[in-house]
């Protein structure tokens, strides 16, 4: 699947149109809200990411992100019952994995407009310091 950046991405892009998402039912919207909450937390967002490149087990969850065990396993139940992560037991082995790989493009989608706003911040920052200077 061919990687889709911010940039590449438009409202167009959406399944539903302008007038369609205005007019979302109340259920939908705590639907979405709900999905925003579970990634709303770091160390899900932390174990997101170490399953970027396939998927790992509890204990190499724990090795990546730096978490215990307990936090991981709480988190992973999070995720699953999202539907963001999906389990697979093998004999004793229990292996989590990626879902649905689009919250990848969520991510990149969120992180491209903090590093705008950030940019936008560090311009703002050079021009104050030019104008301190001034005096």
């Amino acid at each position: 699947m061919p990687k889709i950046t911010a940039s590449q991405y438009s409202t167009e892009t959406t399944l539903l149109g302008n007038d369609e998402i205005s007019n979302l039912p109340p259920a939908v919207l705590s639907m979405i809200a709900d999905f925003f909450k579970v990634l709303s937390e770091m160390s899900r967002l932390q174990i997101i990411c170490a399953l970027k490149n396939g998927e790992k087990n509890v204990s190499q969850i724990i090795e990546i992100t730096g978490l215990g065990q307990a936090n991981v396993s709480k988190h992973l139940k999070v995720l699953t019952q999202a539907g963001i992560v999906t389990r697979s037991q093998e004999g004793v082995n229990v292996f989590y994995a990626i879902a649905n790989p689009l919250v990848f493009l969520l991510c990149d989608i969120v992180c491209n407009s903090i590093a705008t706003q950030l940019q936008e911040q560090n311009q703002q920052l050079e021009s104050l310091k030019l104008f301190q200077k001034a005096f």
